[in-house]
């Protein structure tokens, strides 16, 4: 259970950041989701699969983040046809 709350806040933190990169404002739960599906994308292309499995470290904190920004550029690239 508490490990659940630790990777809903750092999800949040994640998106919230990713969010402030990107400019862009998707509220707490978009944050969340954001963070969360970040940390999945930096985890397969940056960490071989590893970032679920490995403890909290700047390392794997930063190959979330950096999934985060690379979702939320292809939303954008969608979306919107172009990156901000």
């Amino acid at each position: 259970m508490i490990g659940l709350i630790v990777w809903l806040i750092i999800g949040g933190i994640v998106g919230w950041l990713a969010g402030l990169i990107m400019r862009e404002n998707h509220g707490v739960i978009g944050n969340i989701v954001v963070g969360i599906l970040g940390a999945f994308i930096g985890g397969l292309l940056l960490a071989r699969g590893e970032i679920n499995n490995a403890p909290l470290t700047i390392r794997s904190f930063l190959v979330s983040l950096l999934g985060a920004v690379i979702l939320l550029a292809i939303v954008n690239l969608l979306r919107r046809g172009r990156i901000r």
